[in-house]
């Protein structure tokens, strides 16, 4: 009587298996879906426009949540559609900021600001700096991009400045390699400066 009694029990422990397997797929679905879609992104490096600090390869997490309550910041390593192609995208940094002037020359980055002191940007992060030189005058929704590889970056000094609503997102997280995960990678603060 008991063998019998087990036999039967078998199929229903299955059936239940299945059926939590199911709901369990369908709920993660219904989670990670609107996550992916609205709030974080993967995004793999490509390119050694941003050497030394992302390399080729790298796999990073974009926060596309922030930017819907906040606008980018100098220093802030952003994801964002190629002005001249939308269908790719680029990773840069947010040099010069809306209604700014960004001065180019001699290897440095001067931004001039109405009312204020013009500030030299401290780009301890530049490998290969350009003698690029020129001055570009951004919008109200204008930002000035640049790589951090300066010799091998195609940025805001080729295409121009960068419209606000093509940034995707900014770099939350650097996953791979293991050895470098980081929360905000590469983000530099010149708040102080």
């Amino acid at each position: 009587m008991q063998e019998e009694r087990d036999e039967k029990t078998v199929p229903s422990a299955q059936k239940h298996w299945l059926r939590e397997t199911v709901e369990l797929v369908l709920l993660a679905l219904l989670v990670v879906g609107p996550i992916r879609l609205f709030v974080v992104n993967p995004f793999i490096v490509s390119g050694a426009s941003m050497v030394p600090t992302f390399k080729n390869g790298q796999y990073l997490v974009v926060d596309q949540l922030s930017y819907r309550f906040e606008d980018p910041k100098r220093g802030d390593v952003v994801i964002f559609r190629y002005p001249k192609d939308p269908s790719k995208f680029f990773i840069k940094r947010v040099i010069g900021l809306p209604g700014e002037t960004v001065v180019l020359g001699g290897g440095n980055v001067r931004i001039e600001q109405e009312g204020k002191e013009p500030l030299t940007l401290d780009e301890s992060y530049v490998k290969n700096r350009s003698s690029d030189a020129g001055t570009h005058k951004l919008g109200d929704e204008e930002y000035f991009v640049m790589g951090d590889n300066r010799l091998s970056s195609s940025d805001s000094r080729v295409w121009g400045p960068l419209e606000r609503d093509l940034i995707v997102g900014r770099a939350l997280l650097r996953l791979f390699p293991i050895t470098e995960a980081s929360v905000f990678p590469g983000a530099a603060d010149y708040a102080a400066k």
